[in-house]
């Protein structure tokens, strides 16, 4: 073969392609550590925020909860599980539980029926629906100390609007905060306006995200609104009202904010929930061990709340 030809034979020879995965290991580890260290970076400020608000205080609570303090919250001693058998023997825990859930129940189911029932009525693009959107939707502007103040006003025994109210139709005014049969109602009443704000736009929003012609489909098979709601349009809803139903039973064992304005755990403890009962021992009584212990109970109920729904409600989700 002439030279010419194996010019030509070597030039017609495809070059071979170097591809990542034949890269010296050395460069691909250097790669790797660098994409893992950038990546890292970009968490930093997060993961500190979380250590500074989140993981820190969790970890000072489950030492906290150990010991017993002085009223400066400095630790006196150690006490083992001592703080956690006073609770789990004192009846004032139990019936700070027993008034949470009866709030919770109150206040959760409540509150997302009547927020579902609004969203639907003002889902049409009838005229004027944006006027009741924006009202319906205005509860979630005002912060738990407004709306506590503003409430306050409308259950004043002697001025409210609402005892007025009752005095015209010939009714006896009633004693809202200061009466025990009243005081967990008119408190459960306040909440479920102040959260109807919330899942109203979330559910409404829910609503928005179904497609017309699921609507148009069902209207032409001869379903009635009623019928095309309850079978059609409420199992698609299902993952909002899962995740609006699992928001509001953890914000209902969190509340404070109310009760402290309205009856602060009054009358006769009737409205006495239990992270009310957590700040009267932490921040009123200046028992810090008990109160961090009573912080971690509730936290080990709300989880545990929370993984039932997830492990049983969430088998009637249904998820497009």
């Amino acid at each position: 073969m002439s030279t010419l030809d194996q010019d030509l034979t070597l030039t017609n020879v495809p070059k071979k392609i170097t591809t990542r995965a034949e890269l010296p290991r050395r460069s691909m580890f250097f790669s790797k550590w660098a994409e893992t260290l950038l990546g890292y970076i970009f968490l930093f400020p997060s993961l500190l925020l979380f250590g500074v608000f989140l993981f820190y205080p969790l970890i000072q609570t489950f030492y906290l909860s150990m010991h017993e303090t002085d009223p400066r919250g400095r630790v006196a001693s150690f006490v083992g599980f001592d703080n956690f058998t006073a609770i789990f023997t004192s009846e004032k825990f139990y019936k700070s539980l027993e008034v949470t859930g009866l709030f919770t129940i109150l206040t959760v189911p409540t509150s997302i029926a009547l927020a579902l029932l609004l969203a639907a009525l003002t889902h049409n693009q009838l005229k004027g629906m944006r006027f009741f959107q924006f009202i319906f939707s205005l509860p979630v502007v005002l912060s738990v100390g407004t709306s506590s103040v503003i409430w306050m006003m409308l259950f004043h025994p002697s001025v409210g609007m609402l005892n007025y109210l009752l005095q015209l139709v010939g009714l006896e005014p009633v004693a809202w905060l200061t009466d025990p049969r009243w005081a967990l109602l008119s408190v459960s009443f306040m909440t479920v306006w102040m959260n109807l704000g919330f899942n109203y736009i979330v559910l409404f929003s829910g609503l928005q995200g179904i497609p017309d012609e699921i609507y148009d489909s069902a209207k032409i098979d001869g379903a009635g609104p009623v019928r095309t709601f309850v079978q059609i349009i409420l199992p698609l809803l299902s993952p909002t009202v899962f995740f609006v139903t699992i928001v509001s039973i953890i914000g209902a064992f969190q509340s404070f904010g109310q009760i402290h304005i309205l009856t602060k755990g009054g009358p006769i403890n009737s409205t006495d929930v239990l992270v009310y009962n957590l700040y009267q021992d932490a921040f009123i009584n200046f028992r810090f061990g008990t109160g961090s212990a009573q912080a971690l109970v509730l936290f080990t109920i709300i989880l545990i709340f929370t993984f039932v729904q997830f492990k049983v409600f969430e088998r009637n989700v249904h998820y497009q």
